[in-house]
C-alpha cells in the first residue's frame, strides 16, 4: 500500500487521479492529503472526491505529517518544477502532469534532483497508451515503414462552443500568459513533440517555429462602440453576442468560482485579455539525431478539433486522420493506411477499436496510464513509461521554438540541456 498526496487541487487532479485514486486503487493507494496555495479550492477538491483526506496549507509539513511515498504534481505549470523537486529532496518519488516543466533551467533543475535524490519521476504522457497511438508505435516498431524520413503532424483546437471550443478554453484560463505555461508549444504541444520522439525512436536535435496571435488577445477584439470591454464573461456587456461567451460547468464552479476570495483566480477570463501573450497559430520544423524531419502545425482557432499524420519512410508512407470533436467526427471513418512502395494499401481499420478508445479521456489513455503508475508490474515492450528525459525533450522543442519565434533563430536543444 502506498501513500500518495496532492501538490495542487486542479480540476485535472480531481477527476484524472483523486476520485480514480479513491474508487478504483484503495487496495493499492492510500490518498492522505493535498496542498493548495487556495485552501479553500483544496477543501473542494476533497469533497468533489468524495474522499477524507486532509488539507495542507504549508507543503513541506503536509510531507513531514503524511510521510508520502509519491506526490502527485497538477500544479499550474510554471510551479511543476518547484514541488516536484521539493518532492525529490525529501524523499519522494514524483508523478506530475505534462508538461514536466516550462523552461531548460527548471528543466536541468529537476535532473539534477532525481539524480541526486535517487528518486524517481514519472511525466504522464497519456496520449502514448491510447489504442490508437500504440498501433502507430507497433507499425513503425515492427519495421514495416522502415527507416523513417519524415514526420507532418497536424493538430486542431476547435473554436466551435458547439463542440467544446477546446482551443478557445486556454485563452480564458492561467494558460494565456507565458509566464505561467510558456504558450501551447510547450503546454499543449507537449503531448505531440513526446508522440513523435516516442515512435520514431530519435531524438530532437535542431528547432525552428514561427508563431502568431490571430483570434485572441487584445490586438483582436471585435467589438466598438459605447460599451468597454469585460474583464470576464460574467459581468461582460457583450455576453450575448460574443461567440465566446462561456459559463463554467457545477463542478468548475464548485472548484474556482465559489473559492476566487482566497486567491482571486478566475476560469472565465476575456479571451481578448490585454495581456494573453501566447500563440493560438503555430509551426514548427525539428531536425532528429537519426534524420528525420518534423514539420507540426498547430492551431486553437479551428472549426472541429482532430489530428492529422502523414510519416514517410524508406519503405512507404503512414496516413492517419482522427477527428476527435465537430461535425465531421461522426461521420468519418478512422483509419491507419500504409502505402508502401508499389502502392499497394494496408488498411488498419481501427474504427470500433478508436470509438472505444475515447472513453476514458485522452483516447482510452488515462486509464490505461492510471494502471500502470498505480498497480505497477505491468508489461511494457513498447516503453509506454514515461521519465525525466522523455519530459525533458518533449518540452525542450516547445521551449527551442518560442525561442526561435522570438529571436529569429535556429535553436540547438542540446545546448538548451547542457545550459
Amino acid at each position: 500500500m502506498k501513500k500518495y498526496v496532492f501538490a495542487g487541487a486542479s480540476y485535472r487532479g480531481y477527476y484524472m487521479y483523486a476520485k480514480p485514486l479513491l474508487d478504483d486503487y484503495s487496495d493499492v493507494a492510500q490518498l492522505c492529503g493535498v496542498y493548495d496555495i487556495n485552501v479553500g479550492r483544496a477543501r473542494t477538491f476533497v469533497e468533489l472526491s468524495g474522499g477524507d483526506f486532509k488539507v495542507y496549507e504549508d507543503f513541506d509539513e503536509m510531507l513531514r505529517a503524511e510521510k508520502p511515498d509519491c506526490v502527485i504534481v497538477t500544479t499550474m505549470d510554471a510551479f511543476h518544477s518547484e514541488y516536484i523537486i521539493r518532492s525529490l529532496d525529501a524523499g519522494c518519488d514524483v508523478i506530475t502532469e505534462k508538461p514536466m516543466t516550462t523552461d531548460d533551467a527548471k528543466c536541468r533543475a529537476i535532473l539534477e534532483a532525481e539524480k541526486r535524490s535517487g528518486k524517481n519521476v514519472t511525466v504522464t504522457f497519456n496520449y502514448r497508451f491510447s489504442p490508437f497511438m500504440t498501433k502507430i508505435k507497433e507499425i513503425i516498431s515492427g519495421g514495416m515503414l522502415g527507416d523513417v524520413y519524415s514526420v507532418h503532424f497536424e493538430w486542431l483546437l476547435t473554436r466551435n462552443m458547439d463542440f467544446g471550443a477546446h482551443g478557445t478554453s486556454y485563452f480564458r484560463r492561467w494558460n494565456a500568459r507565458m509566464k505561467n505555461s510558456s504558450g501551447l508549444l510547450v503546454h499543449k504541444s507537449t503531448h505531440h513533440f513526446d508522440l513523435v520522439n516516442w515512435w520514431i525512436n530519435q531524438k530532437p536535435r535542431m528547432v525552428s517555429g514561427f508563431g502568431q496571435l490571430r483570434l485572441y488577445g487584445a490586438k483582436n477584439y471585435p467589438f466598438e462602440g459605447a460599451y468597454t470591454k469585460g474583464q470576464r464573461c460574467s459581468n461582460c456587456p457583450h455576453a450575448k453576442v460574443c461567440e465566446f461567451y462561456y459559463e463554467p460547468d457545477e463542478n468548475y464552479k464548485r472548484l474556482y468560482v465559489e473559492n476566487e476570495q482566497y486567491d482571486g483566480y478566475m476560469c472565465d477570463n476575456c479571451v481578448y485579455a490585454d495581456d494573453i501573450d501566447i500563440y493560438d497559430t503555430m509551426g514548427v520544423t525539428v531536425q532528429y539525431d537519426k534524420g528525420a524531419i518534423l514539420t507540426y502545425a498547430l492551431n486553437a482557432t479551428t472549426p472541429y478539433e482532430g489530428w492529422r499524420i502523414s510519416i514517410n519512410g524508406s519503405k512507404g508512407r503512414l496516413e492517419i486522420f482522427n477527428p476527435e470533436n465537430g461535425f465531421e467526427s461522426a461521420s468519418i471513418q478512422r483509419h491507419i493506411r500504409f502505402y508502401d512502395l508499389d502502392n499497394n494499401v494496408t488498411d488498419f481499420a481501427l474504427t470500433q477499436q478508436s470509438e472505444l478508445s475515447h472513453k476514458g479521456g485522452h483516447g482510452g489513455g488515462d486509464v490505461r496510464i492510471r494502471n500502470m503508475v498505480f498497480r505497477g508490474n505491468v508489461p511494457d515492450p513498447l516503453g509506454h513509461a514515461a521519465g525525466t528525459m522523455d519530459g525533458a525533450y518533449s518540452i525542450l522543442v516547445g521551449v527551442a521554438a518560442n525561442k526561435s519565434i522570438k529571436e529569429g533563430t535556429v535553436v540547438d536543444i542540446e545546448e538548451l540541456l547542457k545550459g
